[in-house]
């Protein structure tokens, strides 16, 4: 029931769309505009770096409070198994996130807010996910490839923690861990499925943060 009760306190906190609302203040639905995507990226590419950047900001900001709220609730009841509940709510917000009821089930892709979920999670992976996506991102520009790759880096680094006993779990509950992370990383890369079409294509979009709109190339 408990792990219920965090996929639902995350679904609710990753229903706040950031790009979207934000989309709304411009009288435009960002999703009939660029990729269709509702996330930062794409809001980056139709409205420009500040829209992009609250986007982000936004979106990170609802995972990381829906793991605090969920910490908060069942720090006391649960405190053996509150990474494995943290996930919970991290996989709550960014289904929400993905499919919100409300804009017919289409909204971003999750990365965002997956940055939020590692940042509150564990911070220790989001420094080495940081220095990959960073470092690709200036050898690539591309936004796609350096986000799945981050995603199959936290993947494996929260496999190594966990072997090494960093979360504090009992087997069973760290192996559940890992197939909600799991879970989460496929989901990534199948919202990806265009992008990566794109990548090996040669004709995936890149990103250049120091041009004037920050639109592709």
């Amino acid at each position: 029931m408990e792990r219920l009760v965090c996929l639902a306190i995350g679904y609710v906190c990753g229903l706040f769309q950031t790009s979207y609302i934000i989309g709304k203040m411009y009288k435009t639905d960002i999703r009939q505009h660029g990729s269709g995507n509702a996330g930062t990226t794409n809001a980056l590419r139709t409205f420009g770096k500040k829209a992009g950047a609250i986007t982000l900001l936004g979106d990170l900001l609802k995972c990381m409070i829906a793991i605090w709220i969920v910490k908060a609730l069942f720090r006391n009841n649960y405190g053996d198994i509150l990474p494995l509940l943290s996930l919970y709510a991290a996989a709550g917000c960014i289904l929400g996130h993905n499919f919100p009821f409300y804009l017919n089930f289409r909204g971003g892709k999750g990365v965002a807010a997956s940055v939020g979920l590692i940042l509150a999670f564990d911070f220790r992976i989001f420094l080495i996910c940081a220095v990959i996506f960073f470092g690709l991102f200036f050898a690539t520009h591309f936004v796609s490839l350096c986000s799945l790759c981050s995603y199959g880096a936290a993947l494996v680094i929260m496999v190594i923690f966990g072997e090494l006993g960093r979360y504090g779990m009992d087997r069973p509950h760290t192996l559940e861990m890992y197939g909600v992370m799991a879970a989460l990383t496929i989901l990534a890369f199948y919202r990806h499925r265009a992008n990566i079409t794109r990548l090996l294509n040669g004709t995936e979009n890149k990103i250049f943060l120091g041009s004037k709109s920050g639109k592709k190339d």
